[in-house]
């Protein structure tokens, strides 16, 4: 029982203290094996169109995943039904080795895809993820292996 209190206790604390979080939903991907057709979407009710907002890209790669960026589709689709997708590619790793925070053979990489926007209109976005890697020749890796999840960060802009 007290173990229980303490548990609730902490998550509390944990949840309390991301007073700028307005939306975090990570998706894990089946077998950690992300394949080109399947799209990772996230569903979110935007109503403030004056507090600037950033938006993130999280990622979670196993320490075997063989390339050092992820290059990614972001498909936008606005409550009044228009679209906008952009090309992302997410930097996972540098010369000295994997980036963000790692605990095992896991890493977790939170990267910012746009800084300071202001939603046009108030309503439901569908933010939707496609992996778009490419390696040489080929048009995109068909099963992209090491990326166990993904994930969207909406948040307050600091002042």
């Amino acid at each position: 029982m007290i173990k229980n209190q303490i548990v609730y206790v902490i998550i509390i604390l944990l949840t309390s203290c991301d007073v700028n979080r307005i939306y975090e939903n990570n998706k894990e991907i089946k077998s950690g094996i992300w394949n080109v057709h399947d799209t990772i979407t996230f569903d979110v009710d935007l109503q403030d169109t004056i507090t600037p907002l950033n938006f993130y890209i999280n990622i979670r790669n196993g320490g075997m995943y063989p390339y050092a960026n992820l290059y990614m589709f972001v498909t936008t689709l606005f409550p009044n039904g228009e679209t906008h997708r952009d090309t992302v590619e997410c930097i996972l790793a540098d010369s000295k080795g994997w980036l963000g925070s790692g605990l095992g053979d896991i890493w977790d990489n939170q990267i910012l895809y746009r800084r300071g926007v202001r939603i046009p209109i108030p309503g439901k976005y569908v933010f939707s993820y496609e992996q778009a890697q490419r390696s040489g020749e080929l048009p995109y890796i068909e099963n992209l292996p090491f990326i166990m999840d993904v994930g969207l960060r909406i948040e307050k802009q600091n002042e």
